[in-house]
């Protein structure tokens, strides 16, 4: 392991009794192309999210109809309802300590996920991973959009009638293209206000989809008169030889499901009042939150099979079956602010300070916020929840182990190969510490290739189930493919910080020799 790397003796770098670290004015040249003033640490003042704020962030994003949805796709994977809430649950448990390790750089030092990866990619090198995690943002944009515009237009059709059956335009109604492209343009409305209105947006948002949520709950457990026949239902798997395989493949898809925020929540901790908020809002915030949500969606759907005859795992679908107009309206405005939460907070905040930081000196957040807008809408990833198997296995599967690839690299550089002692300066000036090689860390992108390989190389598919060979893409790679997160992670960790350690080595020699 390499020893700490404290800040250099002239970094101007001002620390409060908190340990919470602040550029003083003009610290780094606000030319620079490196610069501007989304990326620059954000001052100490305005430092002031609660452990409430974060525990509400949380509540938020976790309270959306994807997330109601992840235990309808393992019961249909074969799971009984006990399995599924219980791999949710600790899928979530252990998605927390990456977010936590990741998190405590930002109300540290201020900064955002991309200048965070500055310290172990290198200043130019930041963008790899920055643009990694851009683009599977656009994609959840996409779906979590068309699914808000989905819903939007189920109950407004059975408020007002006829929308089903309006003129098809691209194979939809016009009046679902209508619904999905309001919805596209108020959030983009609500995230172009900054930081802080989100912010003021989840505070409240937060109580009111859980309401939403219980109000579902005690609707359909009124007209069913019970719980329904849904809990009584055996595991098709068991719990032996036909579970495990499907139940680690399902475990990583769960952690996948969070794994992009694991690498970008200082764009969100970078705002906390001090270390003790950003850890007690997440993890109150977190895994309660998503295992209460699988549980509603369990019993919910369990008292939809009771009085319909049919098991309806979405939300929206089973709202719709009521004839009470305020019904229909209060479902409306809880799919509404329930999908904007999460959306905006887990979609497109972070590819707006990704695209920023490519170049920071054309594109400011909110410029990056309408790009992200934009792509989520061209690339069309909605198809990808058509099926569990391509959701959960290959979607979330692919996307997982990539993202492990560059969390272990954060997570070994700023804890051991730094001991959370950053330049900060250096991370805005080109020439400092953190510019390696032309502004690449060669190392980081050796050690993240090296853990995407092993994380997706084996990556498989049932015959007619998905893209991929059956043998897998490397097929002496294919047991690992199972567990790609976790073997994405260890690895890229691993040789990250083995690689570092021998160039501390070589620059210890070359010191000597000098």
């Amino acid at each position: 392991m390499t020893a700490t790397v404290p800040p250099t003796p002239s970094d101007p770098s001002i620390t409060d009794p908190a340990g919470r670290v602040e550029l003083p004015p003009d610290a780094v040249p606000t030319h620079s192309r490196f610069v501007n003033d989304d990326l620059l640490p954000v001052p100490l003042a305005r430092r002031r999210w609660t452990t409430y704020n974060f525990c509400a962030l949380w509540v938020g994003m976790a309270h959306n109809i994807p997330s109601w949805l992840l235990a309808s796709g393992l019961v249909a994977l074969g799971m009984d309802w006990k399995q599924a809430v219980f791999t949710i649950a600790l899928a979530n448990v252990i998605v927390l300590a990456p977010m936590l390790l990741t998190g405590h750089a930002g109300p540290k030092y201020g900064i955002p996920f991309p200048v965070m990866a500055r310290a172990s990619f290198g200043l130019r090198g930041a963008n790899l991973p920055a643009m990694i995690r851009a683009g599977v943002a656009c994609a959840w944009f996409g779906i979590q959009t068309w699914i808000g515009g989905q819903g939007i237009f189920v109950l407004l059709g059975k408020i007002f009638g006829g929308w089903a059956e309006a003129s098809e335009v691209g194979g939809q109604p016009w009046t679902l293209w209508v619904c999905f492209l309001l919805f596209w343009a108020l959030e983009l409305a609500i995230i172009y206000r900054g930081m802080e209105a989100l912010r003021r947006f989840e505070n409240w948002a937060a109580p009111f989809v859980i309401v939403g949520a219980l109000a579902l709950l005690a609707w359909i457990a009124t007209k069913a008169g019970g719980l329904g026949p849904l809990l009584d239902q055996p595991s098709k798997l068991g719990w032996g030889a036909d579970f495990w395989p499907v139940f680690f493949p399902s475990l990583m898809g769960m952690i996948a499901f969070w794994s992009t925020l694991s690498l970008n929540i200082p764009d969100f901790t970078r705002f906390g009042a001090g270390q003790r908020a950003q850890v007690w809002g997440q993890t109150l915030g977190l895994p309660t939150t998503m295992t209460l949500f699988a549980l509603l969606s369990v019993f919910v759907t369990s008292g939809s099979q009771a009085v319909y005859g049919v098991a309806m795992w979405d939300p929206v679908a089973l709202a719709g079956k009521t004839d009470n107009v305020f019904g229909l309206l209060f479902a409306l405005v809880t799919v509404l602010v329930a999908t904007i939460s999460v959306n905006i907070a887990a979609n497109v905040v972070s590819p707006a300070y990704d695209l920023a930081n490519l170049a920071p000196r054309l594109i400011t957040f909110r410029t990056g916020a309408l790009i992200t807008g934009v792509v989520g809408v061209v690339i069309m990833p909605w198809k990808l929840t058509e099926t569990p198997e391509l959701y959960i296995f290959t979607w979330l599967g692919l996307v997982g182990g990539l993202l492990g690839s560059v969390a272990g690299i954060l997570i070994g550089d700023y804890w051991i190969v730094r001991r959370t002692a950053l330049d900060l300066p250096g991370l805005y000036t080109p020439g400092s510490r953190y510019w390696y090689t032309s502004g690449w860390n060669l190392r980081a992108v050796v050690a993240f290739l090296a853990g995407g390989v092993l994380a997706v190389g084996g990556s498989h598919s049932a015959p007619g189930k998905g893209p991929f060979p059956e043998d897998g893409l490397v097929p002496f790679l294919k047991p690992l493919a199972d567990y790609g997160w976790a073997v994405g992670l260890a690895a890229s960790l691993v040789l990250y910080v083995a690689l570092m350690a021998g160039r501390s080595a070589s620059d210890r020699a070359a010191a000597r020799l000098q």
